[in-house]
């Protein structure tokens, strides 16, 4: 048991996955091929579903596989519930920061909530790993005309449309990609599916 969890937040606490190793192994890979493979979607499927308000079930997934005890996470304002602290906390033993640029893990609830990408951890020439991951929940993902993704991991083009992203986002990204090898690498979350938009990946129109 978690000595920092107060008895009115065990009481929001869910089971998680039921087959930890299996789930997260799973989850994982569809990560690995997500990030392999920018812009194709992926489903991530489980039994799992935190009591938190406003969560995408391939979000709550991915931070259930990902996160331990060494990884700090930041979650958005409509995200930062005691359901949601509680759970994760109780379920990967991350640490919640208050400051998205303190972050390896960054949760944004939707589009409107996603902090500046410029704002974000994005490593340094030598330590790039040490950048954020950003998980945002948008409205849509679909293999329709929209963006034109291309880059490393993309035979050709590949073909992305995006519902729930900030008006900005596309001239945001661009500067991102153009600060490789450093910048931050995102998972896109649309109810059970993801697709990867890792910094090496460039979006056309």
């Amino acid at each position: 048991m978690n000595p920092n969890l107060s008895s009115s937040s065990l009481a929001t606490l869910s089971p998680g996955f039921t087959r930890p190793v299996q789930d997260s192994q799973a989850v994982f890979r569809a990560v690995l091929d997500a990030f392999a493979r920018p812009g194709q979607i992926h489903t991530v499927r489980s039994d799992a579903r935190l009591p938190i308000a406003h969560a995408q079930a391939a979000a709550v997934n991915v931070l259930l596989a990902l996160l331990d005890q060494d990884c700090t996470l930041w979650l958005s304002p409509a995200l930062r519930q005691d359901a949601a602290i509680a759970n994760l906390r109780f379920h990967t033993g991350c640490q919640i920061v208050e400051h998205a640029e303190q972050a390896q893990f960054v949760w944004a609830a939707s589009g409107a909530e996603l902090p500046a990408l410029s704002t974000l951890a994005c490593g340094t020439e030598y330590e790039p790993e040490l950048s954020a991951t950003c998980l945002v929940q948008v409205d849509a993902l679909a293999h329709t005309p929209g963006w034109t993704l291309s880059g490393p991991g993309i035979r050709g083009t590949q073909a992305l449309n995006v519902d729930g992203l900030p008006a900005d986002f596309v001239a945001q990204w661009a500067d991102n990609h153009a600060r490789f090898p450093q910048g931050v690498d995102l998972l896109l979350c649309a109810g059970e599916q993801l697709a990867g938009l890792p910094r090496t990946t460039r979006i056309g129109s």
